[in-house]
């Protein structure tokens, strides 16, 4: 009877979710339900697999909507063609290919149109009008009435009971960005949109029984089925023996590159992944990823495989990866065996430049039809709720961030703030846009429609109405292509040192970067500013203390460096055994076997199935089933302590003495749930080391190009702070040496135009076409003949110095435009033949001079943070401090006064809730260093923004690494002040 249920997949409108959706149905005996969520697909596979754990049928649908929740009609699959066919027309419809009212001639697809809208009496074959029951009574005297046999009932559901109407309304208040009282009646759930029991509804429709019979037959001719076998691409060549074929040729051709021929071991691995790869369905996802890397190679875009896939050395042969799994004793079932429920996937790291070429060669590749981009649900959390339901009721500014940075001082003022937390805690969770997951391709055996309708976002790629979670139910596994800017600022200094050294750089022989003694000695001081993952405040301090030498000893860094760690205190007891080795008592000589590079201490995910495996004798399948289990996402009481017990039973079977399997599964169980794998951190350490190398023997060419990337942990100034320490000399940007982007000749660093706010692209673009077509500028005037810019676009340029070889002060540029302007504006008045002309006035102009400080001001206006002084030199006071960050050691335990610029600032919470936070700062010499400001000192002198501040406190060094814990602290003045 129900032909028109919402979800909330019907965005900002309806409160139910699938589940709840199913439940209410079976409350009223309701055996099948239509779900036709609002313009879009994306709840039926979840609606589907709830209904089928309930126990009722569900059917596929859609309830066609115009902006101002008019509905048009709605669209009710019969079959999973039906489904398709519906998906395919959204799709165009998204694409704006297709009007919303241009409705296909579908072959699998009952079309309803409401009763209000009908405007004709001849209908196809598959058409229906829908009947509301307040339509009922006025059907004596409608001129359809003739077509009773096309007559159905249209009862729409939207929420779990009539009081939820509110929710409703306030959602479209969200929607509308209008306040609640501005809400127009028609556009939101009304009271009556919830299940009525059938027996209701046949006494609304009682005159008219055929309407009733002619609902129920529909619904018979209806159907829906969704499997969770493998949805991908099943093949790669023409038939699955010949991928087979060709996946072993590739992978033993990579093997020789890898391995010496005389690598048994490495043999039998690939041969026992391989059997397993096959025995699995997973040929052709290998193939996929190879041939994706193979196009990456081939038009020179570095990449980087990460993720779970670095355990495989299948992968590490086919260049997917450039972890050794092997070295690293990698298990292959942390990413894939029989036993997993959920499918791998792999993550395939792109320079942000390059990623979206690389997508679109898949898209041409693969086809549009069977390939897409992985959608993602954006749902309303606590504090995004609160300020949207703020703004519904007209809520300030200043009383929004109270409401979501300090909720319990008001959550209890008025009738309004309570209404906002009541509706808050309702809501919360609620999907509320959808858009795109990270990184995600799904590509396909079927047309992508079968599944899902598309949207088209900004980019273009089409992208799947459901997420990640949905796409593994249906039996989808995904390719993670991300980007970074680590990748990019790699490749960019390749491209500099070639260009400007003429020196070619192997940036893949990494193995000849983990053993460079320079290169180690650098990591060991956490000299890494600039270095991929391993430059937050956090990083060089952790590597400062284990004083990483190795990459052994930078993968456990870059794995432990996670917060839960930290929180643990499993960090802090890793530092205290690296630091120890000696003093590591181990709880049991397996523990040290396989424990023993890291301590006793499990730093991975792949521990957790070593000590399961080795200490109980537990199958690696189903300790990876263990490691799953304990982890957030995929979090299973039942499953966990299926595999709890387990592990006992069979510590019991090996005598195992119960007491230390019992710390042992404590251990297990707390760790788990924030490990990291190790084949992750394995793979960051790769480019660790990739721009370690670069930045210790090209330094200021690697420094050059993390500012052409823009996306280090840093700001720009810092990065540019950091060239001069290493040698470098920052010009600013000059309309004869910059480009676009910062550029290097020699020691020189050229700022690039794209720093100056508000200087526009057209201007750029012209300057350096100018000068590439007919040479450098030779002078001021020579610019002005060559480049016609606004006054607004040239007084940019001149304020930052742009125009520095003409050795004019800002000024005399400033009084030399315009006097070039009054003598053009004569010579168009001669031309012209005025009546009357006024003898030009000849004059000296006098010296006009600026200061350096108003330069620097200027540089700080247009760049952000100035050039020809530092932030220091702009300070009332000449006192710099008596303790820099190279003589902190020299004060352990004493009091220091410091001064520093403010870099960076984390806030954290204590455990009695209180605000505490960690900061970075850049002393007068260039030199990073930290401080902790605990709640008390915190309170008392708080942070006022940027700039430069005293600092007082003990110095506190833990692990060689030394941190000042701030007692008092001051912002100083500037001149300007």
């Amino acid at each position: 009877m129900f032909l028109n249920c919402h979800s909330y997949y019907s965005l900002r409108y309806a409160s139910l979710s699938p589940m709840q959706l199913a439940i209410e149905a079976l409350k009223v005996d309701c055996e099948t339900v239509v779900l036709t969520d609002i313009n879009n697909t994306s709840g039926i596979p979840e609606f589907y697999f709830a209904s089928r754990k309930i126990g009722i049928q569900a059917i596929a649908g859609v309830d066609i909507r115009d902006k101002n929740n008019f509905q048009l009609f709605i669209l009710i699959a019969k079959n999973n063609d039906g489904l398709a066919e519906i998906n395919k027309w959204l799709s165009q419809v998204n694409r704006s290919l297709r009007k919303q009212s241009d409705i296909l001639d579908f072959a699998n697809v009952y079309v309803i149109i409401p009763l209000e809208n009908l405007k004709t009496d001849k209908l196809d074959e598959n058409y229906y009008i829908g009947v509301r029951p307040s339509q009922v009574k006025s059907l004596l005297t409608s001129p359809y009435k003739k077509l009773i046999s096309k007559m159905l009932v249209l009862h729409s559901v939207s929420l779990r009971k009539p009081e939820d109407y509110i929710l409703s309304k306030h959602l479209q208040a969200i929607d509308k960005n209008i306040l609640i009282s501005q809400v127009q009646e028609n556009t939101f759930s009304n009271k009556n949109e919830v299940f009525l029991h059938p027996k209701f509804i046949r006494e609304i429709y009682s005159d008219y029984p055929q309407i009733l019979a002619n609902t129920l037959n529909l619904l018979k001719t209806c159907s829906l089925n969704f499997d969770r076998k493998n949805k991908n691409k099943l093949m790669f060549s023409n038939s699955q023996k010949a991928d087979f074929e060709l996946l072993t040729s590739f992978v033993f051709k990579g093997f020789a590159k890898r391995y010496s021929y005389k690598n048994k071991k490495a043999i039998q691995r690939i041969n026992n992944e391989l059997e397993i790869i096959k025995k699995m369905g997973f040929v052709s996802y290998f193939l996929i990823a190879h041939d994706i890397v193979l196009f990456a190679k081939s038009k020179d875009y570095f990449y980087v495989g990460r993720g779970s896939g670095a355990n495989s050395i299948v992968a590490y042969c086919l260049e997917i990866t450039d972890v050794d799994p092997i070295e690293l004793n990698l298990y292959f079932e942390r990413f894939l065996n029989p036993k997993r429920s959920s499918p791998p996937d792999f993550d395939i790291d792109f320079s942000w430049r390059d990623r979206d070429k690389v997508i679109a060669y898949i898209f041409k590749k693969y086809g549009e039809e069977n390939t897409a981009l992985l959608g993602a649900m954006s749902t309303f959390k606590s504090k995004s709720i609160l300020r949207e339901l703020g703004k519904v009721y007209g809520l300030p500014k200043n009383e929004l961030d109270i409401l979501t940075k300090k909720p319990e001082l008001v959550k209890n003022k008025d009738n309004i703030h309570k209404t906002i937390f009541y509706l808050a805690n309702e809501l919360a969770n609620f999907p509320n846009l959808r858009t795109i997951h990270a990184g995600g391709v799904l590509i396909s055996e079927k047309p992508i429609y079968n599944y899902t309708a598309l949207d088209f976002p900004p980019k273009a790629f089409p992208t799947t109405q459901w997420d990640m979670y949905v796409a593994e139910d249906l039996g989808f596994e995904k390719f993670d292509i991300l980007s970074q800017r680590g990748l990019g600022h790699i490749k960019d200094c390749v491209k500099i040192i070639s260009k400007n050294k003429n020196i070619d750089i192997d940036i893949k022989n990494v193995q000849k970067f983990k053993t460079d003694f320079k290169v180690n000695k650098f990591l060991s001081t956490g000299n890494t500013i600039g270095c991929f993952y391993i430059e937050s405040p956090a990083m060089r301090g952790l590597i400062s203390k284990l004083q990483c030498q190795d990459y052994l000893s930078l993968v456990a860094a870059s794995s432990i460096i996670r917060p839960g760690v930290a929180k643990s205190g499993m960090m802090k007891e890793y530092i205290t055994r690296y630091n120890n080795p000696a003093c590591v008592e181990y709880l049991h000589p397996i523990m040290k076997e396989q424990l023993g590079e890291t301590y006793g201490v499990m730093v991975y995910q792949e521990d957790v199935l070593k000590v399961c495996h080795h200490y109980a004798g537990m199958n690696l399948a189903d300790a990876d089933i263990l490691r799953r289990a304990m982890s957030g996402k995929f979090r299973s009481l039942s499953e966990f302590d299926k595999i709890k017990n387990r592990f006992f039973k069979l510590c019991e079977k090996l005598n195992r003495p119960k007491e230390i399997s019992t710390e042992i599964w404590r251990q297990i169980e707390s760790f788990a749930g924030y490990s990291f794998s190790k084949a992750h951190s394995a793979s960051y350490a790769v480019e660790s080391y990739q721009s370690l190398y670069l930045k210790t023997y090209f330094p200021l060419e690697f420094i050059c190009a993390v500012i052409n990337n823009f996306g280090g942990f840093y700001s720009t100034w810092v990065y540019v702070s950091e060239a001069k320490r290493l040698g470098a000399n920052i010009h600013l940007p000059c309309i004869n040496n910059s480009d676009y982007f910062t550029n290097i000749k020699g020691n020189d660093i050229y700022l690039g135009f794209v720093h100056i706010q508000k200087l526009e692209y057209a201007v750029i673009s012209e300057i350096i076409f100018e000068r590439n077509l007919y040479g450098s500028f030779k002078s001021f005037e020579d610019f002005l003949n060559r480049c016609d810019i606004s006054q607004e676009q040239l007084n940019i340029l001149i304020r930052i110095g742009a125009f520095r070889l003409t050795n004019l002060s800002k000024p005399q540029l400033m009084w030399a435009w315009l006097m070039q302007k009054i003598k053009a504006e004569k010579e168009i008045n001669k031309a012209q033949g005025k009546l009357f002309f006024i003898e030009e006035e000849k004059f000296d102009l006098p010296n006009l001079y600026t200061s350096v400080i108003e330069d620097a001001y200027d540089e700080i206006e247009l760049l952000g943070f100035p050039v020809s002084l530092s932030f220091f030199d702009l300070l009332k006071t000449k006192y710099r401090g008596e303790v820099k960050f190279r003589n902190m050691l020299d004060y352990s335990k004493k009091r220091a006064r410091m001064l520093g610029v403010f870099v960076n600032l984390k806030y954290l919470r204590t455990n009695s809730g209180e605000i505490m936070a960690f900061v970075t700062w850049l002393d007068s010499e260039g030199n990073f260093f930290d401080s902790v400001h605990f709640p008390n000192s915190l309170k008392k002198y708080p942070f006022k923004g940027e700039g430069v501040y005293l600092l007082l406190g003990i110095v506190d060094v833990d692990f060689g690494y030394p941190n000042l814990r701030v007692e008092k602290m001051a912002r100083m003045p500037f001149i300007s002040e």
